[in-house]
């Protein structure tokens, strides 16, 4: 299986990317089919044509808006769109994923809810195009892992539907802030907007690694261009590669910091197998952890502190959980960064056979490897030994790890 690199040279937005998963090899009719199945088919017109910037060649992407309807679209008619839209969840989840931080960072730069955010501040019809288009590429391609480099983001003005606003845009910005991802610093940058809010959203979201791999091998590659004119070829390239390294991560980076949210309730008119469904709810949807305890409440009564972490992106949607899931009638809610190891999940060869373990990439370089409990567990059961002895037995013999992922 390949690996994809995207190259933004020197910046990316989403026509690029899109002209160059079509370079690549993506057919057409593979990119509009999600769009035909969300009922988008008679409100635009998509074509690629050959280009050149600067000599050299590639794929331009026009989207022509043949929508005539005066509706302004919101997130929340957009997210309604994808959610009920018949297409396979895998697909759904990478749309849903760069639309909604897309969302959130245009609500917080202009002071609104992310639902509220008109489609004209998401983008029109060529967003939506850009956006789905790209995302179904990727799914199409199905690479192993996605490296990308880090993007220019250009200086001056650009024209927008709130008038003219500075580069990089307030969007763009806020993005990169919440997904920590690094740019390039040129103070002889040239004047433009190298990098669009749709091209950093997409980036953010499908890119497992902001850098690329130390050794690989190109297969085949893509080109997308751009309408913008600068003295430098503006396109970005996609490469199918083959990477030669185990791990994809230096040292260097174990541990990393992210942005978190943590909230909280505390319940006290529910029972305590009403708490316990709950509780499973927040796991299944995506929860990092849940952690609750019994506490004594106003008037003598006993209740149940809840307590969830949970990505920053997805704190909107959890909001929802509270209130449709739980009597509750307030949540507290705060943003915070923690520090993690890297971590992966694998297999491991042992006395027992093949076992499912975790490893944990220490800041010196070295790697800690943990059988999973339920492994524990079940070969105990199986073996009617103790754990101790257990974990013992996997420590000493266990040998020719395999990874199912990346470190993360």
């Amino acid at each position: 299986m390949d690996d994809v690199l995207i190259e933004c040279s020197p910046g990316i937005s989403g026509d690029m990317l899109l002209g160059a998963f079509y370079d690549l090899g993506v057919p057409k009719k593979v990119i509009e089919r999600p769009l035909i199945d969300l009922g988008l088919k008679d409100l635009y017109e998509l074509d690629f044509k050959e280009s050149k910037s600067c000599s050299i060649r590639g794929i331009k992407t026009k989207v022509e808006n043949i929508d005539c309807s005066p509706i302004k679209r919101t997130w929340r008619s957009i997210k309604e769109l994808i959610l009920n839209g018949h297409l396979e969840d895998k697909l759904k989840k990478i749309i849903y994923g760069v639309f909604e931080s897309l969302a959130i960072a245009e609500g917080k730069v202009h002071g609104i809810k992310s639902d509220d955010v008109h489609f004209h501040e998401v983008g029109a019809i060529d967003s939506l195009v850009d956006i789905i288009g790209v995302c179904t590429a990727l799914n199409y391609l199905n690479p192993k892992r996605v490296y990308c480099n880090e993007p220019m983001l250009g200086k001056g003005f650009v024209q927008t539907e709130h008038g003219k606003l500075s580069v990089p845009p307030p969007a763009v910005i806020e993005l990169i802030r919440q997904k920590n991802i690094k740019v390039l610093s040129n103070r002889d940058t040239i004047e433009g907007e190298l990098s669009t809010p749709t091209g950093i959203a997409l980036l953010a979201n499908l890119a497992d690694y902001h850098e690329p791999p130390l050794k690989f091998s190109i297969n085949s590659y893509g080109v997308g261009i751009g309408n913008l004119k600068f003295p430098f070829p503006n396109l970005v390239r996609v490469y199918k590669i083959t990477s030669f390294e185990d791990s994809s991560v230096n040292e260097q980076i174990s541990p990393k910091c992210e942005e978190i949210c943590i909230q909280e309730a505390w319940i006290d008119d529910q029972t305590p197998e009403d708490i316990s469904n709950f509780v499973e709810k927040l796991r299944i949807e995506g929860a990092y952890d849940v952690s609750y305890q019994a506490i004594n409440m106003k008037k003598n009564r006993i209740g149940f502190s809840i307590q969830v972490i949970l990505p920053i992106e997805k704190k909107e949607f959890f909001r929802r959980l509270w209130f449709d899931y739980s009597n509750t009638i307030g949540v507290r809610e705060r943003n915070q960064s923690r520090w993690i190891l890297l971590r992966r999940k694998g297999e491991c060869f042992t006395t027992f056979g093949n076992i499912k373990v975790k490893q944990t990439l220490k800041p010196d370089g070295s790697i800690i490897t943990k059988p999973e409990n339920d492994e524990v567990l079940r070969l105990q059961l199986k073996h009617k030994i103790s754990t101790y002895e257990i974990r013992k037995i996997i420590k000493e013999s266990g040998k020719k790890f395999k990874a199912f992922e990346n470190w993360k």
